[in-house]
């Protein structure tokens, strides 16, 4: 579907220039990598043929590397179909998600009528533009499904979020233009990964303790069995020669997992705890399947 030619957003439309502003993710994704950018560039390999986001999430990462190589193949995918769904929609059909959004208000019964909608129903640009409002208006931005896969993340407190922001939902749109949006099992990536491309896996963390488990971003969650697989398909796409790296929690059983691969160590202020007191700055690891840092 093309892009709407509402005279409603007519205005809104600019064309690409050379100072326009760097895209940011226009989502809030529990385990965002955007405040960790600083220490994760100078572990990315130096070169690659093409680019793979398998756990899309906010998409820091790939919005940060997607300013500095505009022209390397870049492919996103995830399991999340609401997820995926948003990420098209911005993509192919911005101004009608921006119409869509702009009917939104920020008020308790409001939020909670929206949340109850069936996304299945709804036109694809409404489908997005209700996956934004109510990540931008919910508790924490959390996106959490019960076991019918129905959303029930609550009403959050804010004092003027901001779910229609214009300039950014632009700038990512242009940076997602041509990039193959897709959804799928994380497992897929061996499909088409080939020697000299770069991995990069960025799923729901290992636990560190009992309160900090928000991992259901689809029904069932992402457990011991499916932390396995990964480790299987890193070690698989490594001894293909791909570039592979992946973020995890900081524990023994991940340690265990990627044993014989590079790991370093880098911290993130997280805020997901239900006490309070363990929030903070915690460390997490990168997991290579490649030597060296860049300098």
């Amino acid at each position: 579907m093309g892009r709407s030619t509402n005279p409603a957003v007519a205005l809104e439309r600019e064309a690409p220039c050379q100072d326009a502003p760097a895209p940011r993710p226009f989502l809030k994704w529990v385990g965002g990598k955007t405040k960790l950018l600083e220490q994760m560039t100078p572990l990315l390999p130096a070169s690659w043929n093409r680019y793979f986001e398998p756990f899309v999430g906010g998409a820091a990462l790939f919005f940060d590397q997607r300013t500095r190589r505009p022209d390397v193949p870049a492919f996103l995918s995830d399991v999340n179909a609401e997820l995926v769904s948003c990420y098209v929609a911005v993509r192919d059909e911005l101004d009608a998600v921006l119409v869509a959004l702009g009917k939104h208000v920020y008020e308790s019964d409001y939020y909670y009528a929206v949340r109850a909608q069936k996304p299945a129903e709804l036109p694809s640009a409404a489908r997005a533009a209700r996956t934004i409002f109510l990540n931008k208006t919910g508790y924490n931005g959390l996106y959490r499904v019960n076991r019918s896969g129905q959303f029930n993340v609550p009403f959050g407190r804010f004092t003027k979020p901001l779910f229609r922001d214009v300039e950014n939902l632009r700038a990512c749109s242009r940076a997602l233009s041509g990039v193959s949006i897709e959804h799928g099992d994380f497992s897929t990536v061996l499909e088409r990964a080939k020697k000299g491309d770069f991995v990069y896996f960025d799923p729901p963390y290992v636990p560190v303790s009992a309160t900090s488990d928000f991992t259901a971003y689809i029904p069932g969650g992402f457990g011991e069995v499916e932390q396995r697989k990964l480790a299987d398909v890193f070690r698989k796409l490594a001894k293909r020669g791909v570039h592979v790296m992946l973020s995890n929690s900081d524990t023994p059983f991940v340690r265990e997992l990627y044993e014989g691969f590079a790991v370093d160590v880098v911290y993130a202020a997280r805020s997901v705890n239900s006490n309070a007191a363990r929030r903070g700055k915690l460390a997490e690891v990168v997991v290579r399947s490649y030597a060296g840092k860049r300098a």
